[in-house]
């Protein structure tokens, strides 16, 4: 752990050990900005015209790793995180914590990186400080950079009629095109390409059983592992995993169950990480003979 300077912002904090590093925000945030290998490119998007700035009174997106909470609302989730945070350090795990939003609502994130292997474990934390119950569910989005793609498990095949009940939820946005090439709906997984040429927004869930989701980018593969709770209830018709992109970036977002949560109580959802470096095609074969092994 060291502090550091980045992007403009003065009192950035760095985590790393001898191949991955990543950089967190405490001028504004919670706020991880930068994740990728040592000497590498940053695999999270940069808003450049966003970077070092704080006190906007408007939401504004940086980039990065951020906790928001479901369901989206367009007052309540755009609340601005553009205010430093509280910081603590153990000597193994980081944790930043923002103020009390408008709504009695408190986020934080607990920040764990493995010292001896290509893994982070990321836990977010939300807690109602107010005088009445909310009901809500964490979300977490990670913003990845340009020309990414996005890999999602499908349900294993089971024939007909064998199995006759659903397997999963698949969720539309009202502006989701399904025709849209920067899809490939395939027999085993779902993937969806970033495009900074395209003119559209791109934006599906789903419940993910399988509990894991990828990104890949030029020789560099993201995953991201989080739980399934077989009894829950999720947000957004009954989503925990959900994707969007623009010409911009393409987001890996996750999410945990809704739930009531008292004043002085809490929810958390963990994320963990790992980073790989190898060449996946975009053939499901090549995709179950490089990112299976890692789960």
């Amino acid at each position: 752990m060291e502090k550091v300077s980045y992007a403009g912002w003065k009192n950035c904090i760095r985590l790393s050990n001898r191949e991955i590093e990543l950089i967190a925000t405490t001028d504004v945030g919670p706020r991880i900005i930068k994740f990728g290998f040592i000497k590498g490119e940053n695999l999270f998007k940069e808003y450049q015209e966003q970077l070092g700035r704080t006190g906007d009174k408007e939401w504004c997106i940086y980039g990065g790793h951020r906790l928001w909470y479901a369901p989206e609302h367009e007052v309540k989730t755009y609340w601005p995180d553009n205010a430093p945070v509280e910081e603590k350090w153990d000597g193994k795990t980081l944790t930043l914590t923002q103020k009390v939003d408008d709504y009695g609502v408190q986020k934080g994130i607990e920040i764990t990186v493995d010292p001896d292997e290509n893994k982070v474990v990321i836990l977010h934390r939300i807690m109602n400080k107010g005088s009445e119950e909310v009901e809500l569910a964490p979300w977490c989005l990670t913003v990845m950079k340009e020309n990414c793609r996005a890999i999602f498990p499908q349900e294993p095949y089971k024939p007909h009629p064998e199995y006759l009940l659903p397997a999963r939820p698949l969720v539309l946005w009202h502006y989701t095109d399904m025709a849209d090439p920067r899809y490939t709906w395939g027999k085993k997984y779902i993937q969806l390409r970033q495009d900074p040429g395209a003119k559209t927004k791109q934006k599906i869930g789903f419940l993910n059983k399988a509990g894991w989701a990828a990104v890949y980018l030029k020789g560099n593969l993201f995953i991201k592992k989080y739980d399934y709770i077989s009894d829950a209830e999720y947000p957004d018709y009954g989503c925990n995993t959900e994707t969007y992109t623009d010409s911009d970036m393409i987001e890996l977002e996750t999410l945990g169950p809704l739930a009531k949560i008292a004043p002085g109580g809490k929810v958390e959802h963990t994320e963990r990480w790992s980073l790989h470096e190898l060449e996946i095609g975009g053939d499901e074969n090549s995709i179950d003979r490089k990112i299976l092994p890692f789960l």
